[in-house]
């Protein structure tokens, strides 16, 4: 978290409904980055895995949603997006301070929030995705007609603590970034798989393929954030006319590796749309 976004929470009391593996990464960023434990609290009805956060963070835990929402700021809805008309069924209105509420909730839109949560409702909606364990997430965040600009700075400084966040400009944009970062991750480790396959196909020890390439897609992805140069200007600098990397580009190229990422792309954000729409007709969320 930077520290603008650290002075934006330092004194808001931060809850969390579900204490899965994201709200526990967010939780974590949170007071990594310099949060009070006693300001975060999870709810949590697994006995053992509020032993396991309570140890792990040192952040407050409790069986039930509600004295968590009545006791917080902010609030993240972190349940799987079945469970969520059933975790905010008897939550409306419960809290006097009227927390702002921010879903992870995949799929979840913001209207169906709004019926569940009520009239006036500050909500963000956000999009984050897996590399939010180790800290290097990339989150999408949309607020609804209710949510101000210090709600969205929350929002923001909330995702900060374990990544970076793009703010949408629109709703439906987030459709968009499930099928790029949201699934992104599982594309990435597909390719890091095949470059250990096709290590150990041209003769490398398991060990040293798997090393080699995550080391390489590792670098390779570090570089491109910490350069000034684009992607396209850092791939034309490795490949040397006749050399080796101009092979290998050539048969990625023909191969059709540019269409068929973008297939995947778009297939998935299809999906994902449709899962809205289907929540939708479900009547809740």
């Amino acid at each position: 978290m930077n520290q603008d976004g650290t002075h934006t929470l330092q004194q808001k009391r931060i809850g969390f409904i579900g204490g899965g593996a994201m709200a526990e990464a967010l939780a974590g960023g949170l007071v990594g980055a310099g949060l009070s434990p006693s300001h975060v609290s999870i709810a949590e009805p697994r006995a053992e895995r509020r032993s396991a956060l309570a140890d792990r963070l040192g952040v407050l835990t409790h069986q039930d949603n509600l004295p968590v929402v009545q006791a917080s700021d902010l609030v993240v809805i972190a349940v799987k997006p079945n469970m969520v008309s059933e975790a905010l069924g008897n939550l409306a209105g419960s809290s006097d301070a009227k927390p702002l509420w921010v879903s992870i909730a995949a799929g979840v839109r913001l209207d169906a929030l709004e019926r569940l949560l009520g009239d006036g409702a500050r909500i963000v909606r956000a999009m984050p995705n897996t590399p939010a364990l180790v800290q290097a997430g990339a989150t999408a965040i949309v607020g609804n007609a209710s949510a101000t600009p210090a709600d969205l700075d929350a929002a923001q400084a909330l995702f900060e603590s374990v990544g970076s966040v793009w703010r949408a400009g629109v709703e439906a944009h987030l459709d968009a970034v499930t099928g790029l970062s949201g699934s992104g991750p599982a594309y990435v480790f597909l390719f890091i798989e095949a470059l250990i396959d096709a290590g150990e196909k041209v003769g490398l020890e398991p060990d040293a393929a798997k090393s080699l390439a995550l080391q390489t897609v590792f670098g390779a992805a570090k570089l491109a954030i910490e350069s000034d140069s684009s992607p396209v200007v850092l791939r034309e600098q490795v490949s040397s006319k006749g050399g080796t990397t101009v092979a290998g580009l050539a048969e990625l190229e023909a191969g059709g590796l540019r269409a068929l990422v973008a297939r995947a792309v778009e297939a998935a954000t299809r999906r994902s749309r449709e899962l809205g729409e289907a929540a939708a007709t479900a009547g809740g969320a």
